[in-house]
């Protein structure tokens, strides 16, 4: 009975040594690099384009897509948290999307009237929130996904640029230019006034 048992044990150790050879083997193996994600869609989906549509004016309009948007925003969050980058990236998507369909709505609007320019004062102040958030997000999202991230921060701020140079460029004055003052003229070399008497070192022949 101890024969057997012998070659029982032996046979034993030779299959864990080889489970132990394939695991170090496959670990050696170099990993091959990961490909980054495919990039968010930016759109805005039919039921959203409805509720948009049925905005009475442009202020109203402003804030139902912030509201959209920021609950897109809300979800990147969550998902990000959840490590569901998937999702997280699909919802930033949408957030853009419909970031990027107010910046076009508000394009085609009058901007010498005030309305606008303080529509756009305020589209700038809403966005300006967003920066932040995308940044935390950012550094809780692996390098795959996280470069498109870093697309949506650049967007925002370029939005939010542009809603600036929208609202300034038609509200502040600028100062004029300080006129230049003549340099002032040395005495030596001032012209000698007319009808001046000549001056006492002054030689005539």
């Amino acid at each position: 009975m101890s024969v057997p048992l012998r070659y029982g044990s032996i046979f034993l150790l030779q299959v864990i040594g080889a489970c132990l050879l394939s695991t170090s083997g496959a670990a050696q193996q170099p990993q091959m690099p990961r490909m980054p994600a495919p990039p968010p869609l930016r759109l805005v989906s039919r039921s959203e384009r409805s509720q948009l549509d049925e905005a009475r004016d442009a202020k109203a309009r402003l804030h139902a897509t912030i509201t959209l948007a920021e609950d897109h925003l809300t979800h990147a969050e969550s998902f990000t948290g959840l490590k569901k980058f998937d999702e997280a990236s699909a919802e930033v998507g949408s957030y853009l999307g419909l970031i990027g369909d107010l910046r076009d709505y508000i394009s085609k609007l009058n901007h010498d009237k005030t309305s606008t320019r303080d529509l756009c004062r305020h589209f700038e102040w809403d966005v300006r929130l967003h920066i932040p958030r995308l940044a935390v997000m950012r550094r809780d999202t692996p390098a795959a996904y996280s470069l498109y991230i870093k697309d949506a921060e650049e967007f925002i701020k370029d939005t939010r640029a542009e809603a600036l140079d929208s609202f300034y460029g038609h509200s502040v004055l600028r100062e004029p230019a300080p006129a230049k003052t003549p340099a002032p003229v040395e005495p030596s070399k001032a012209p000698a006034a007319a009808g001046s008497k000549d001056s006492p070192q002054t030689k005539h022949p």
